[in-house]
């Protein structure tokens, strides 16, 4: 695991520090750790909801037909097929 050194308040120092002895977390790096992955979080939900949002604001929904299952089959195993040959 890598390391980022970063300066705070003193204020944000204790804050983090009162968190830890708590026991909410066990050492001032989970805390930082768990900020950072609900950011990660929300930022995903936003662009969830703006993809849904556009999605929504694209016309009117037209039923799925066979075909449309198909290609979106194909589509999805081709993704999947790309990105594993990019981690070889």
């Amino acid at each position: 695991m890598a390391t980022l050194n970063i300066s705070l308040p003193d204020a944000m120092r204790t804050f983090i520090e009162n968190e830890v002895k708590r026991g909410a977390y066990s050492t001032p790096s989970e805390f930082i750790r768990a900020l950072v992955r609900a950011d990660q979080k929300r930022k995903a939900e936003d662009r969830l909801e703006q993809l849904l949002l556009e999605g929504l604001k694209s016309g009117k929904a037209t039923p799925m037909r066979k075909k449309d299952w198909a290609e979106l089959r194909r589509r999805v195993f081709e993704g999947r097929e790309e990105r594993a040959r990019r981690r070889a």
